[in-house]
């Protein structure tokens, strides 16, 4: 790097770069290992919302050990789909920690599903049983794609259901998953089966202010562990209660949201990833268990997947050189 330039990556040249998700779930684990420690900094993200259940979130973060430094300025617009338009937008910026200095400009999309796709399978990896291998995924977009990868690296993984308001997406999900990793994946017609008898749970539909749950209380089974990507916009509050565990990857954000009206009927949570993964609190502590996480994306898991990015660019000589 120039002192007069800086590096631009596009979305294609951020997926250039190759890192694997095996390799993201790891960097996120240390990461949150870090803050259980409280090496880290991040204030709750602050945003707009110029549309109903949209958003615009200002995400900085900074990750000492790995000289992480940055912002995501992030959007999500549900209706974007309708127009042919991805639900997640957004750039990341990169700067030198010990300068200030803008090291990057790079798009987040990419980032923003792996690394949420990566903090399932580290909350899985605390709070499911270990040998789980039966998965069931409620929305069947990028973030069914990319939560079903994580889980595939830390799990013996054998039968995945897939469903999907729209049974053509579920099925197509089904067909490009199984070849992708090898593991049987059939789309099912009804919420139930998505949820009912298997060992982890991911809804991963849009984050709704105001949501209108189906999912009931009793059709997880005692034992299963699920990811609640949208938030509560998928469980009943009576399903929510039935959690024996509840976790989050951050417990300030969450009291965050709570004053901002999301969360108002979903019990308190025991514990943030960092106190799980630092040993502070306990994770599964039997065989019984109802476990969930509320993982509401965080920028210090953009920051440790980004610099990773960054790193591997420059070794590969991806990316475009920009004058400031």
């Amino acid at each position: 790097m120039t002192t007069g330039s800086i590096l631009y990556l596009s979305r294609a040249d951020v997926e250039a770069t190759q890192i694997s998700m095996c390799e993201i779930i790891q960097a996120l684990e240390s990461m949150f290992l870090e803050k259980g420690h409280g090496r880290v900094e991040m204030p709750p993200k602050p945003g707009i919302h110029p549309r109903p259940d949209a958003f615009i979130h200002a995400m900085p973060a900074y990750i000492p050990s790995l000289e992480a430094a940055g912002l995501k300025w992030v959007a999500g617009y549900p209706d974007n789909q309708a127009q042919g338009l991805p639900y997640i937008t957004g750039l990341l910026i990169l700067n030198d920690p010990n300068t200030g200095v803008p090291l990057a400009v790079m798009d987040c999309t990419w980032i923003t599903a792996q690394r949420t796709g990566a903090a399932t399978a580290v909350a899985a990896k605390y709070l499911a049983r270990p040998e789980s291998a039966t998965v069931g995924i409620v929305a069947c977009g990028v973030q069914g794609r990319s939560n079903l990868e994580a889980l595939a690296c830390v799990f013996p993984l054998q039968k995945v259901k897939a469903y999907d308001l729209y049974p053509e997406i579920a099925v197509r999900f089904a067909s490009e998953m199984q070849e992708m990793l090898q593991v049987e994946v059939e789309p099912v017609r009804t919420l139930s089966q998505a949820v009912k008898d298997l060992d982890i749970v991911v809804t991963s539909g849009p984050i709704l202010k105001n949501p209108k749950p189906e999912i009931e209380p009793g059709w997880l089974r005692p034992g299963s562990f699920a990811s609640l990507v949208d938030f509560d916009s998928s469980w009943q509050s009576a399903a929510l209660r039935e959690f024996d565990k509840l976790a989050t990857d951050d417990l300030a954000q969450l009291r965050y949201y709570r004053e901002e009206d999301y969360f108002r009927e979903t019990p308190e949570v025991y514990a943030d990833l960092g106190e799980l993964v630092g040993g502070k609190q306990p994770g599964r502590q039997s065989r019984h268990e109802r476990t969930a996480a509320i993982n509401l994306g965080l920028a210090l898991e953009d920051m440790a997947t980004a610099i990773q990015v960054y790193h591997r660019a420059r070794a590969q000589g991806i990316g475009r050189e920009l004058a400031r």
